[in-house]
């Protein structure tokens, strides 16, 4: 590694201290859409669909799993907005190992 990409040398132009969030693409996000779409499902399945409560001792379980699944989904959802992840704005590359070869390719045809 040259002394310009050291982690404790100076950066005289300063971009390697900038940084952005991963926004949309945070994982909390996909898990907060997912759970909000089985529990926005299961709530109205709960409030219109059959309720079966001889099935499930006189509880209505779509319900109450919907309000679940939606409460989670706010948590998902609130806990990538309070604290997002930070990306650094540049990641050096990562040097080619040689001591380990690089992947063969299969042969084609028969």
């Amino acid at each position: 590694m040259s002394d310009h990409h050291r982690l404790d040398a100076p950066d005289p132009d300063g971009t390697r201290g900038e940084k952005h969030t991963a926004g949309a693409f945070d994982i909390r996000n996909f898990i907060g859409a997912l759970l909000g779409l089985y529990g926005l499902i299961l709530l109205v399945m709960g409030i219109f669909g059959d309720q079966a409560l001889q099935k499930t001792g006189g509880v209505n379980a779509n319900l109450w799993a919907g309000i679940v699944l939606l409460l989670m989904s706010a948590f998902f959802f609130v806990w990538a907005r309070i604290k997002p992840i930070v990306v650094p704005a540049h990641v050096e590359p990562v040097d080619d190992d040689p001591a380990r070869p690089a992947p063969k390719r299969r042969p084609t045809g028969s």
